[in-house]
């Protein structure tokens, strides 16, 4: 049985886990690859059935290895994949995305994602969007590495209050979309999919975090994830190797931090006071 965890909800009405399954450099490892199928597994298990991937990551390998951990599984998985900004011409989207339904071994994806923006026109993606929606491939779509004037610009395209979410760079040392990006999307019901929420593991080493953790009886990597989850409209998108980090990452769920906690967290990654370009990695 898949557990039941919180949710954040999208514009539709439906809802996602507040805590999903990323699969950036999956794939890239062949001795790796057997763990990282099983933790996706184990993910389910825990109700992180979210899992993200994308056709850049391992050139579409991973999107193979996930198509593998969720073979028999598929009706439990909210699935998201994203397009290359090169690829996303109204027929390239559509060629792209049945690539990527092929290599996952599936008929549809649950969410379709523009992954940068890219020279081609957002009119044209979209109609792409609009496309394999119409032929039941795609179920929502929207956009990655979008800053707020990409929003607005996205807002005032034909179609484009359809967006379901902006998957970005944020985490405590990521804070600069609370400037004006979050607080744009928040306003127009748009929720934040946050990739890296602990930095590629480096804001581990933070003493702030490790303070914290000790109080809490938690690991840095929780309370990293917990400061994330924190609003109700941000779900987030960690990627785990193995069994032990899956169940690390699933704990952070039930993880609260206390004022004191935010105010510590404050000074030592301290909020935007003006707006700084959207970072990525």
């Amino acid at each position: 049985m898949t557990a039941t965890i919180r949710s954040v909800d999208l514009p539709s009405g439906e809802t996602i886990p507040a805590m999903g399954q990323g699969t950036w450099h999956f794939a890239e490892r062949p001795g790796s690859r057997a763990s990282e199928i099983s933790s996706l597994r184990l993910g389910l298990d825990l109700g992180l059935n979210l899992i993200d991937t994308a056709e850049m990551y391992g050139d579409g390998a991973a999107e193979e290895l996930v198509g593998e951990a969720i073979t028999g599984r598929r009706d439990e998985v909210f699935l998201v994949s994203k397009v290359l900004p090169h690829h996303a011409t109204r027929r390239g989207t559509v060629l792209a995305c049945e690539a990527s339904l092929r290599r996952l071994g599936t008929d549809r994806l649950d969410l379709y994602l523009l992954h940068w923006r890219g020279p081609i026109p957002l009119v044209e993606t979209m109609a792409g969007f609009t496309d394999l929606i119409d032929a039941g491939l795609v179920r929502h779509w929207g956009v990655s590495n979008f800053d707020t004037a990409d929003m607005q610009e996205l807002e005032m395209a034909p179609g484009g209050r359809a967006v379901a979410t902006n998957q970005i760079l944020y985490n405590l040392a990521r804070r600069g979309p609370e400037y004006d990006l979050i607080p744009w999307c928040r306003a127009h019901g748009v929720p934040i999919m946050a990739y890296s929420p602990v930095e590629q593991g480096r804001l581990l080493r933070h003493p702030a975090l490790a303070d914290i953790a000790r109080r809490h009886e938690a690991t840095p990597a929780q309370v990293a994830l917990a400061w994330v989850l924190r609003s109700e409209d941000i779900n987030a998108i960690p990627r785990a190797g193995t069994a032990g980090h899956v169940r690390e990452n699933a704990a952070a769920l039930e993880l609260q931090l206390t004022q004191a906690d935010m105010i510590i967290l404050d000074g030592a990654f301290p909020p935007p006071r003006h707006k700084r370009p959207l970072e990525v990695l």
